[in-house]
């Protein structure tokens, strides 16, 4: 049976770490109202590869 409501589960991606040579990909797994927010998620999470703080965007 299929869940019912607007939550759903997004994938959040280091934006940073793209123009460094570091390897590896810092990413999260969280969810959002579909409906309250139409735009893509932008947070601010630890990156453990940069060691730092950095923020991290939707991606699909």
């Amino acid at each position: 049976m299929a869940r019912k409501g607007n939550r759903v589960q997004v994938i959040l991606e280091c934006t940073e770490q793209k123009n460094t040579d570091v390897p590896g990909i810092s990413r999260y797994v969280t969810t959002k109202n579909k409906k309250n927010t139409t735009q893509r998620l932008e947070r601010k999470k630890y990156n453990p590869f940069l060691k730092k703080v950095t923020v991290h965007r939707e991606i699909k």
